[in-house]
């Protein structure tokens, strides 16, 4: 039987015979609500843990509905107002990247679930569906961005500060806005590579005709890599757990598993490639992070954050290339097992330093930081004590790109290599034609993918 070719909506069948309804309107809201619950329960656990319960105001709640607005793009900024005779400046760019991926997780198995009993989708009805989940999402991206707004009181404390305020009469506030369109652009943005990366990834979801080619070419390096992904999260999270356990301070690390964990994890999966990041901690800063990025970070130049920089404090930082390596030769194996017999080891290759790439840019985008803030008085400098503070840390945009690509170059034939050696399933051992490595190099046979 023939597959559809027809663009337009179609009408799959379940295995039954009885026909699948395309999703609704209902399904759509339960998928938007679902997110935006899980999104919101882990910032209140995480701001919990970290001791923000405490927020002057009654502005817990708000600081809640500001970190959802970040986690998924939008745009929240510093905003003060200190009086005629000073001035406050701030600004903050920082993804909670552990709200950001549970949003995404639940999101995209709503999305992806109602289609898992057809074959095949039409365009059309593929983007009716997503259309119905982006219309829910953008009237929530509104009601976000302008709930997620308040101002406080900065107490300037005793000492001459506290006198020089108390005398002028100044009552520094600072607080946080949105901007709203920013918010809604980049917000949906974030739901649309959501969607995509869904489609992308799962191997249950129908694709279009036209793009049948992608569920041979490209999902099984798209689900190998985002495996890997998840893989140093969990690891993580482990270390984290076992550290919180017997190193004390068990509120701030589960604070930085609820809010920012991939925040650490995958910029050291960049240093174990090799990869270096540049950075600064000045002020009162308290980073939740390993004792050993802080004493790095903290110097008064710029910093270079690499494996010999980090060595020099910890000589256990070279465990980070043997974790990548292993992990990222199992991730080779796995996408080799998931692609079409006869697939040539240089297509291994290209396909895996593709994908990594592509993640490794994605976590120079969404990892870096950049947060200062200060106050000054009659127009001359910052004010210290503790007033006045800076963070911020980049990648090296092409180093890290470059090695990302020589990596998937170098463990994608490898593993092409050690899953032609095992038979496929249900299969007796022996040789298995065509995905052996003097099949695929000899005769450069193309499969389904190369057709």
């Amino acid at each position: 039987m023939n597959a559809p070719t027809s663009s337009g909506p179609t009408t799959a069948r379940a295995p039954g015979g009885a026909p699948v309804s395309p999703p609704g309107w209902v399904q759509a809201a339960w998928t938007v609500l679902a997110g935006l619950v899980v999104m919101s329960v882990l910032s209140a656990l995480g701001l919990w843990a970290a001791g923000g319960t405490g927020i002057p105001d009654n502005g817990f709640p708000r600081v809640v509905v500001a970190v959802v607005v970040v986690a998924i793009g939008g745009s929240v900024r510093l905003a003060g107002d200190a009086g005629p005779l000073a001035g406050t400046r701030g600004g903050l760019t920082v993804m909670p990247l552990s709200v950001t991926l549970a949003g995404a997780l639940v999101i995209a198995a709503g999305f992806v679930r109602p289609l898992r009993h057809r074959a095949v989708a039409g365009a059309s009805g593929l983007a009716g569906w997503a259309a119905r989940i982006a219309l829910l999402w953008l009237g929530a991206l509104v009601g976000l961005a302008l709930a997620a707004r308040q101002t406080f009181t900065v107490p300037l404390g005793g000492g001459t500060i506290g006198d020089i305020g108390q005398l002028f009469g100044i009552s520094p506030r600072i607080g946080y806005t949105t901007d709203v369109p920013q918010t809604v652009l980049f917000g949906l943005l974030w739901l649309a590579g959501v969607l995509f990366l869904a489609l992308l990834v799962s191997h249950g979801a129908p694709l279009p005709p036209r793009l049948l080619r992608c569920q041979e070419s490209v999902r099984p390096a798209a689900y190998a890599v985002v495996a890997l992904l998840l893989a140093h999260i969990a690891l993580g999270a482990l270390i984290a757990l076992v550290v919180a356990a017997t190193r004390g301070h068990p509120a701030e690390t589960i604070a930085v598993i609820l809010l920012g964990l991939p925040n650490l994890v995958w910029p050291l999966l960049t240093i174990g490639l090799g990869a270096t990041w540049h950075g600064r901690v000045d002020g009162p800063f308290a980073l939740p992070m390993p004792h050993v990025l802080d004493e790095v970070l903290r110097t008064p130049d710029v910093s270079t954050l690499d494996l010999r920089t980090l060595a020099e404090h910890d000589g256990r930082v070279w465990w980070l290339v043997v974790v990548d390596a292993l992990l990222l030769l199992a991730a080779a194996y796995v996408m080799a097992r998931r692609s079409p017999p006869r697939t040539p080891l240089r297509r291994h290759a290209a396909h895996l330093a593709l994908a990594l790439g592509s993640a490794v840019l994605m976590i120079c985008l969404v990892c870096r930081v950049e947060a200062h803030y200060g106050l000054s008085l009659l127009g001359v400098g910052d004010l210290g004590g503790g007033l006045s503070g800076v963070l911020f840390l980049t990648p090296q945009w092409w180093t890290a790109l470059g090695l990302a690509a020589l990596c998937g170059l170098a463990a994608g034939p490898v593993g092409g290599w050690v899953a032609g050696r095992v038979p496929p399933r249900g299969e007796a051992p022996g040789p298995v034609p065509g995905r052996t490595a003097g099949s695929s190099a000899d005769t450069g046979s193309a499969g389904p993918a190369d057709r």
